[in-house]
């Protein structure tokens, strides 16, 4: 698995964000070959966090640069600003027995 987690730090609405990205980047990411998983965390104070999760490395690229368009073309007049981008292999994955 391959993940890809963007901080953005200067947020006007992290729940407006995740609201809108829900359908835009939710329908990219659903329609992408590798997508594992996606998920928007509200860190406080302007801060938000999305992560993606996908079955390997060109998968997310692929996808990452259709989510780069969305987030510019429909996502400016929250002000994210250039996020911090961390990705890399998972090497540990665990679920809970329940």
């Amino acid at each position: 698995m391959y993940m890809v987690i963007r901080k953005y730090t200067k947020v006007r609405s992290v729940a407006d964000a995740a609201r809108r990205t829900k359908s835009g980047i939710g329908q990219i990411l659903k329609g992408s070959r590798g997508f594992r998983s996606y998920y928007v965390l509200d860190g406080g104070n302007g801060v938000g966090l999305a992560v993606m999760i996908f079955e390997d490395r060109e998968s997310a690229n692929a996808a990452n640069a259709k989510v780069l368009e969305f987030v510019q073309a429909n996502l400016h007049d929250l002000h994210l600003g250039n996020p911090e981008i961390i990705a890399g292999d998972v090497l540990v994955s665990m679920q809970s027995d329940q």
